[in-house]
């Protein structure tokens, strides 16, 4: 299946380029190049049948060509065809460099939506195809693909429909008895039926197919990670000791409901022999840090050595900083270490590291280079895992021999997600908050809400409250972003300058400026803080109410969720509020349901949240992993039934060829490791 696209009739090395725009380099990404949609063109109608607000397709000569310029920047192509039962009028907006393309005489099919305005029948901007002297239109159901500059709805259609009409057979993928136990059609029959449907039940029952074939694939590398990691004997602990409990005797505040019965989870997993593999999640400010502490004391006093790692420099120094706080006074050795630590100091924390003489590392992606070896390595725990890829997890864990782990997001993954992406871990949920904090209010408003917004700014601030603007931030134009957000953090001053202090902080900034302001802020000194997102992960400042982003489009959404939890920290009501023009139906759709980050997932692919791409798990094409949970679950369990029936040797040896293709080599190395 990855033979050249020239072997298909009728692409030579023209077509071929045309197809690369699409992403299409062999016939395996141009089968698996699926419609994005589909039309019903079995009939087609005379002009003369056509009824306001019906859509179908329509064929005839062409008698008129016109372009209008009603105001600047409009063009209006009107081109008029007739079969003699009447005249229909196609409309095309700001396409007036087509006016050549049509020429009275043509014969043309058009498929759009037919409405009766301005005394005629006519259709705007339908699909339209030039049949010439004696052409056919496509009957049928036919499949609309996504296309690019250049590249036509024809040039796919046939790639796809001359590449059917020379083959005759797909290989199988899903093991015998699982095919014959759904009694699916084969292959072939299955993506025949996705690109040229004989009917809307016939394209379901292919989707069905194929989106649990990708489905079961994905389980069976997630179940022979799981079972390989399962097979090893890890660190076996002892019961909760006096370590844990002198720290919760001195922490400020009792434990929620939550917080308990997660370490209840972790208590059992690592007092077993079978390393832990665990997700922790919670929202910002849900006390994941305090779980975190106390497991790693758990590791500590058994003996054992912790480390956590986080994906930036602030989020690990914080971390420290909270960590070192708590634990004090109980007498062990902790250590942070990032890219930043000077060389002599790396070099005594290797040597406290390998003589075990440091109990607990906090740091970066510096704990996973190769000059890092531990003495007795029992628990390892990541924060916000979807930043680092599954290589980089593993890495960490080799430093060890087996360590339990323990997985940290802010980031809300839907229960579907965690199915699928993290098939290989169990899940503990935090959602209480600590007493006293209250859930952040989320609104999505666009920028005629300025002066409304400054004005609740200003009350806010007036009852001793501080306020963060948060400006977007990408390398392409980081020249005219940094401009924007100066220009922003000039406006606020001018606008506030007789009440109220405002700084402004951002990544072109020496360090230490950064600090001076970050630090002045956090003594309350700034009462409203312009930044670019370099305070994503940041100083904890209780008193900050409000987190207003501009630009909210260009954010993803877990950056959102770190942004949000700079707010809410302190005991009064916060808010968050996304400032957005974008017209885009996705990006509308993504800031109204950011409180759902189900809906990301559909608008972005699974693969993109996550960061999967770096970390091995393959991108859906057909399965949506929020709308096919039960297709999900249901792979899920046809592969452990599999497992348990023939062994999971049997089905390494029948899906490692797939897992190879769709994983890469990167999954079957840390399978193989």
């Amino acid at each position: 299946m990855d033979e050249r696209l020239t072997t298909i009739k009728g692409i030579g090395p023209g077509r071929e380029k045309q197809l690369h725009k699409l992403g299409i380099t062999n016939v395996t990404s141009l089968l698996t190049y699926f419609p994005r949609s589909y039309e019903d063109r079995r009939t087609i109608y005379r002009i003369g049948e056509l009824k306001s607000g019906m859509t179908g397709g329509v064929m005839g000569n062409v008698i008129a060509v016109q372009e209008k310029r009603p105001r600047p920047r409009l063009s209006i192509l009107e081109v008029v065809i007739a079969d003699g039962t009447g005249p229909l009028k196609i409309v095309l907006f700001n396409q007036g460099y087509k006016k050549n393309f049509y020429k009275k005489g043509q014969r043309l099919y058009a498929y759009g939506k037919a409405e009766f305005q301005y005394g005629s029948m006519q259709m705007n901007t339908p699909q339209i195809e030039n049949l010439g002297d004696g052409g056919e239109p496509d009957r049928g159901i036919v499949p609309i693909y996504a296309l690019a500059d250049g590249v036509s709805q024809f040039v796919v259609r046939s790639s796809v429909r001359n590449w059917f009409a020379a083959n005759h057979a797909l290989p199988e993928i899903l093991p015998a008895e699982v095919r014959e136990a759904h009694q699916y059609m084969t292959r072939y029959d299955a993506f025949k039926m996705m690109h040229f449907p004989e009917s809307s039940e016939r394209y379901e029952e292919a989707r069905h197919q194929l989106a649990y074939e990708e489905l079961f694939v994905m389980q069976s590398g997630l179940a022979l990670l799981r079972n390989k990691e399962q097979c090893h004997k890890g660190p076996k602990m002892g019961p909760n000791g006096d370590l844990m409990a002198q720290c919760i005797e001195i922490l400020p505040f009792s434990l929620t409901g939550d917080q308990q019965r997660a370490l209840e989870d972790i208590r059992i997993d690592m007092e077993d022999e079978r390393p832990m593999q665990r997700l922790l999640q919670g929202d910002v400010g849900s006390g994941k840090t305090v779980v975190a502490t106390l497991s790693l004391l758990k590791a500590i006093e058994n003996g054992y050595q912790g480390a956590l790692m986080a994906p930036t420099e602030i989020l690990a120094a914080q971390h420290y900083e909270g960590i070192a706080d708590v634990c004090g006074n109980l007498g062990i050795t902790i250590e942070l270490l990032t890219g930043s630590t000077t060389k002599k100091e790396k070099e005594r924390i290797y040597e406290g590291l390998a003589d075990g003489s440091i109990n607990m590392i906090i740091g970066t992606h510096a704990l996973i280079q190769e000059d890092v070896n531990f003495y007795n390595l029992g628990l390892v725990i990541i924060d916000e895992q979807h930043r680092f890829g599954v290589e980089q997890r593993a890495r960490l864990q080799q430093k060890g021999t087996y360590p339990h782990v323990l997985i940290m997001t802010a980031t809300p993954i839907p229960r579907t997600m965690t199915l699928s992406v993290y098939g290989d871990l169990a899940v503990s949920l935090i959602k209480e908050m600590p007493p006293g904090r209250k859930p952040v209010k989320t609104y999505a408003v666009d920028s005629s809400y300025k002066e409304r917004l400054r004005t609740f700014f200003g009350k806010e601030m007036a009852e001793g409250r501080q306020v963060y603007v948060v400006c977007p931030l990408v390398e392409e134009s980081e020249k005219l972003d940094l401009q924007a957000a100066e220009e922003l953090y000039l406006e606020l001053k001018e606008y506030f300058y007789k009440a109220y202090e405002v700084g402004l902080v951002h990544g072109r900034m020496k360090p230490s400026e950064k600090d001076e302001v970050m630090n002045a802020f956090h003594r309350g000194e700034i009462s409203l803080l312009v930044s670019t997102t370099v305070i994503e992960v940041g100083v904890n400042v209780p008193n900050a109410t409000i987190m207003c982003i501009e630009g909210a489009e260009r954010f993803g959404l877990s950056q959102l969720h770190q942004l949000r939890g700079r707010v809410g920290r302190g005991s009064h009501q916060s808010y968050c509020i996304l400032v957005s023009d974008s017209k885009n139906d996705v990006s509308q759709e993504r800031l109204n349901g950011f409180e759902l980050a189900e809906q990301d997932l559909l608008l972005r692919g699974s693969g993109q949240l996550f960061g999967l791409a770096q970390s091995g798990l393959p991108d859906l094409r057909v399965a949506n992993i929020i709308k096919d949970i039960e297709i999900l679950v249901q792979a899920r369990k046809d592969v452990l039934e599999f497992a348990s029936q023939y062994g999971m040797e049997k089905l390494e040896s029948v899906m490692k060829e797939e897992l190879e293709k769709r994983f890469g080599e990167k999954f079957l190395r840390i399978l193989y490791n």
